[in-house]
């Protein structure tokens, strides 16, 4: 019988875009306040690495980690660092998140993908799932081995059945949401947007569970605060909801998952 690994959900507050009392809404959900940490929007420098690392270190990787918007995504790297076995990284974006850093040396919310492909030796395969077919057309060759894309524009003319057959299906799988991939009916960010439903992401998302055992999930892709106050009130409740709605359904995937791997 295969040991049933601890499974535990956080959300990493650096912008205080979550509700105050979601910790009463949401039973076993930590908050981690990472709000006090400089050198973490849009770009991290490697002192604030080590405080998110040192900060999410008494947390296990398997569970749902909600990342605050879409300027965090690189924690994504931070959490999977900890994984010491052959894995495929799932990653849901309206953007590939593989473009170089404008500040040489540091790891931006565009960056970070890239840089695991290129340095992480247990990510086997990166699936990216959600960007145009032209964002994809500039990603460099040398990521074409080991990254493999499935474009918005498969996926609506569903054309994307030879690509998913691509998928390494002999390894555990680690899944990554930016909710930027979404129509802004379902979610609201920071960035641009795509033109994913629910629907579809929660397709693709139960299949990878059919599949893989799943070592963990993050989302990330909140409004910014900076909005203003009209809109914003509207935002966040979109935003909230579709955070409940995946979580619910995260978790109801993680216990058949378990359930399966008994």
């Amino acid at each position: 019988m295969q040991k049933t690994e601890k499974r535990e959900n956080y959300i990493l507050d650096f912008s205080h875009v979550y509700p105050e009392d979601i910790e009463q809404i949401i039973p076993g959900l930590h908050r981690i306040d990472c709000s006090d940490i400089q050198g973490t929007d849009l770009y991290v420098t490697p002192q604030a690495a080590a405080k998110i690392r040192e900060r999410i270190r008494p947390y296990g990787i398997h569970g749902i980690h909600f990342l605050d918007n879409g300027n965090y995504h690189y924690v994504t790297g931070i959490i999977t660092e900890r994984i010491r076995t052959p894995y495929v990284l799932f990653l849901f974006d309206h953007h590939t998140d593989m473009q170089r850093p404008m500040i040489h040396d540091l790891v931006s919310c565009g960056s970070w993908a890239g840089e695991m492909v290129r340095r992480r030796s247990m990510l086997k395969q990166l699936v990216l799932i959600g960007p145009s077919a032209a964002q994809i057309a500039h990603l460099p060759a040398s990521m074409k081995e080991k990254v493999l894309c499935i474009s918005m524009q498969q996926l609506e003319s569903r054309d994307a059945s030879q690509a998913f057959d691509l998928i390494r299906h002999d390894l555990p799988a680690y899944i990554s949401i930016d909710k930027d991939v979404l129509d802004r009916s379902f979610a609201r960010t920071n960035w641009d947007q795509g033109t994913m439903n629910l629907d579809m992401l929660g397709r693709i998302v139960r299949e990878t569970f059919h599949h893989h055992h799943v070592l963990g999930v993050d989302i990330c892709g909140e409004c910014s605060l900076q909005e203003p106050a009209g809109e914003l009130a509207q935002d966040l409740k979109i935003d909230e909801r579709t955070d409940e709605i995946l979580y619910h359904f995260l978790s109801s995937s993680y216990i058949a998952d378990s359930k399966n791997n008994v």
